[in-house]
């Protein structure tokens, strides 16, 4: 019963890093992407396309896309853009990190007037 019992976790532990590879998503980098900021005081909402390693001014803030990722199989699928956002009064670093676009609030930019969040890649196939 033992052996059995230890068969089984072997054969399970030799399994899992194959199962792990079969799940893994592949991404692709796209050479852009498409943002939406939000000033809160008059309300306008802009969408902004954007290529990776550009810096756009949006109000007082300085908003630099680094790098934008989607799932290979699935263009329109769930991206996720690395994101830098300095405020360009005091040259303090508001946001640095992943932002996702199927779940903005995940990891936010937290500004008292503007927002900034990703709505997906800008790839060349559209």
């Amino acid at each position: 019963m033992i052996r059995a019992v230890l068969a089984g976790l072997l054969g399970f532990a030799l399994a899992a890093p194959a199962l792990a590879q079969q799940t893994q998503v592949r991404t692709r980098t796209a050479p852009g992407a498409v943002l939406r900021t939000l000033d809160r005081t008059s309300g306008e909402v802009i969408d902004v396309e954007m290529s990776s390693g550009q810096t756009m001014a949006y109000g007082s803030l300085q908003v630099t896309l680094q790098e934008c990722r989607f799932p290979a199989n699935n263009p329109s699928g769930d991206a996720f853009g690395l994101i830098k956002v300095v405020d360009a009064r005091d040259v303090s670093e508001l946001f640095a990190g992943w932002m996702v676009a199927s779940s903005p609030a995940l990891n936010a930019l937290e500004h008292p007037r503007y927002d900034v969040w990703l709505l997906r890649c800008a790839t060349s196939d559209g």
